[in-house]
């Protein structure tokens, strides 16, 4: 499972026309599931989510996560995350889960997110959504769990 995380000022996700999700300061994660995550992936993807320190503290320093700050969660579903781009000029995706397994992780991320941080919001599984923010910093990360 793979997470590219950026902390933003403000972001959220629309489709067609509808926000689905918002949040003010936090994290938007760009989630990609590959075939051999299972309920242990999403453990640790949540994990990290909620404590990799990304935010400043008093110094400036980026020591802060965002279950500290209790900003907000704004969780989309990304399978070209999950895209081999090693050769050639086109991705393949024959390295992403199938649709099935995928929306059961996402979804089961999605669940436990919920149970464990006060603002989590997302967009749907496998729609074709719109994604605005307002990247703070810009800091962007790749995790992987």
């Amino acid at each position: 499972m793979k997470a590219l995380i950026q902390r933003v000022a403000s972001a959220r996700v629309t489709v067609g026309g509808d926000t689905l999700g918002a949040i003010g300061p936090g994290l938007l994660a760009l989630v990609g599931i590959e075939p051999q995550d299972d309920g242990q992936s999403v453990e640790r993807m949540l994990h990290r989510l909620l404590n990799y320190r990304v935010f400043a503290d008093a110094e400036g320093r980026m020591n802060l996560s965002l279950a500290q700050v209790g900003g907000g969660l704004l969780l989309v579903s990304q399978f070209t995350l999950a895209a081999d781009t090693r050769s050639g000029l086109r991705p393949s995706f024959s390295s992403a889960a199938p649709p099935a397994q995928g929306q059961a992780l996402f979804e089961a991320l999605l669940a436990l997110a919920r149970e464990r941080h006060p603002q989590v919001a997302s967009g749907r599984f496998g729609a074709h959504m719109q994604v605005e923010l307002v990247n703070d910093g810009p800091v962007t990360f790749l995790l992987e769990a």
